[in-house]
């Protein structure tokens, strides 16, 4: 059993993945874009800064400027197929039909001006409220606060770019194929987790004789190990949450050392547990896989985002993730589905003791009593908190102890627990009789065998 350190991806794989040198090429298209019409780095850097920190009311705002990536769908709401649309829009103003944004060279605001005359001048008055937003609120104001009553008007312009458009359709139609592939390899992840759960539950089903009791006492300790291990995820507070594939490794180096020290796939018996063993190792080897192509295509399209906002500083590298969301283009985290899937499908037909101790004695719960509120516990904690006069049940404090009977005693789940933990309810029986013997004879009983002599 051997966890590979080093990835090799399916052709296919490779194929969907992130185009990183492709963007990379794209994106000095964009910036050459910018620069010829006068909106380079240096220009749309001043401009954001100016909109981010506003100048006082008597120094006049010269542009505004705004970069959005609309979602063409219908009816407002965003397709499977839908493309995103970038769009850069300033807002220009003009004295007298003359542009007189001081923070452009003098080709911009010809050009600008150009663009504005053929849009529609807004006012005060015709500004929408999503335009209102993104216009400050100076650009409408003279320094004394009242609507200014020269000749000065504004007009949104949409800037006419080709080559962003051209960028983000790249990086969109990757990012929804690698969505596609994770979703297919989930789905045969999911498959082949059923499918080992089904013979791994016939390989231990305890009425198939000595073998397969044998092999399910080692297979409790080989998932007790993995859940242990915490290979994708963690609950714990010092390292709560998803684990990176470096990590992940780690963990299933772990995992694996403490097989192989404990001899415990020496010791099943059957070959359909070897073979299922296999399997498990196959599933966790693809996840881990999986992980690590995740973060690849995650850090490509992080560090090409920042690369467009470095040389351009148009900001999207935070509402392209958005963007991509609300268009549902991107998978969830398949490792932690598939985990998932794994401990109800797979983890569940070897049950766990610790799912089943009672929680008052931390014994397994046998006889086992479901109180009204669901809560399970065994018949000998009951009694003894019953003679205490205690009546509320100890997890959720409602009052259901002293309305428990006969009724309550839960005969599926004891049955379940004589077939799957044997030996647990045998102790449990001795450890209850031992308990009532001394409640009748005294502190000083000791069950000992009887001897003739």
């Amino acid at each position: 059993m051997k966890f590979a350190q080093e990835f090799h991806f399916p052709r296919k794989w490779v194929e969907c993945a992130i185009p990183y040198g492709q963007l990379k090429k794209c994106l000095k298209k964009v910036t050459k874009e910018l620069e010829e019409i006068g909106l380079d780095k240096e220009t749309l850097t001043r401009l954001a800064a100016d909109q981010q920190h506003p100048p006082s009311d008597h120094t006049p705002a010269d542009l505004a400027f705004s970069y959005h990536l609309d979602v063409d769908g219908k009816d407002g709401k965003p397709a499977e197929s839908a493309r995103f649309r970038p769009r850069l829009t300033v807002f220009i103003h003009l004295e007298d039909g003359v542009a007189v944004d001081a923070k452009l060279s003098p080709s911009t605001r010809d050009f600008l001006q150009k663009l504005a005359f053929s849009n529609t001048a807004i006012t005060d008055d015709t500004l929408s409220s999503d335009s209102r937003l993104s216009v400050p609120s100076r650009a409408f104001y003279s320094s004394q606060g009242s609507a200014a009553s020269n000749a000065t008007d504004i007009r949104q312009v949409e800037v006419p770019l080709v080559f962003d458009a051209e960028f983000f359709r790249i990086l969109q139609t990757d990012v929804s194929n690698i969505g596609t592939l994770q979703e297919e390899e989930q789905a045969k992840l999911e498959t082949q987790i059923a499918a080992l759960g089904e013979e791994l539950g016939k390989a231990v089903e305890p009425s198939r004789g000595r073998r397969a009791k044998a092999d399910l006492d080692v297979w409790r300790q080989i998932f007790e190990l993995y859940l242990d291990a915490r290979v994708f995820f963690s609950s714990r507070e010092s390292d709560h949450g998803a684990r990176t594939s470096t990590q992940a490794v780690e963990q299933l180096h772990w995992f694996q050392d403490q097989v192989v020290q404990r001899k415990l796939v020496q010791r099943l018996r059957s070959g359909t547990s070897h073979a299922a063993f296999n399997n498990f190792v196959r599933i966790n080897t693809a996840l881990l896989s999986i992980l690590k192509f995740q973060e690849i295509n995650r850090l490509a399209v992080t560090k090409i985002l920042k690369k467009f906002d470095k040389r351009t500083s148009l900001g999207v590298s935070t509402t392209f993730p958005v963007a991509v969301r609300s268009g549902h283009s991107l998978a969830g985290n398949v490792a932690q589905d598939v985990c998932a899937r794994m401990s109800t499908e797979l983890i569940s037909v070897v049950p766990q003791l610790d799912d089943y101790l009672c929680p008052i004695c931390f014994a397994i719960a046998y006889w086992p009593v479901r109180l009204q509120c669901q809560h399970v516990f065994c018949s000998r904690c009951l009694v003894k908190m019953s003679r205490k006069d205690e009546r509320h049940c100890p997890l959720c404090r409602a009052d259901t102890i002293m309305l428990a009977g006969l009724e309550n005693f839960d005969a599926d789940r004891a049955a379940f627990l004589r077939k799957y933990f044997p030996k647990e309810v045998k102790e449990k029986v001795r450890a209850n009789e031992r308990e009532r013997n001394q409640e009748i004879f005294g502190p000083s009983y000791n069950s000992v065998h009887c001897c003739t002599m």
